[in-house]
């Protein structure tokens, strides 16, 4: 069975919350690990998606502790996609409060 791996990077702008873990992360970039099988059999290469890991850093004591917490590509395109959108409405939101300027 021949596999691979590969890695990639996401930046959430704001806290965000994944199905099946207490608590929310902080912003920040984090890296994503991606398992594939190569499939057997075809006459031309293709993989199948075996595994997804958002690798988290430890804290204070424990910062070079990594946790790799096993997610799906669906939940983590919704979490990026409810990101995009707080960071939509943050920005509009500022907008309108920005002071306006005395026009003379």
């Amino acid at each position: 069975m021949n596999m691979r791996s590969t890695r990639s990077t996401v930046k959430f702008s704001n806290p965000f919350t994944l199905p099946g873990y207490a608590g929310a992360l902080p912003a920040g970039d984090y890296e994503i690990l991606v398992e594939e099988e190569l499939l057997q059999g075809l006459s031309f290469e293709a993989y199948r998606r075996m595994g997804t890991h958002l690798m988290v850093r430890g804290k204070g004591a424990c910062k070079w502790r990594i946790e790799l917490r096993a997610t799906t590509g669906s939940d983590l395109t919704q979490a990026l996609n409810r990101d995009a959108a707080t960071a939509k409405a943050n920005n509009h939101s500022e907008a309108a409060l920005a002071p306006q300027e005395d026009l003379k």
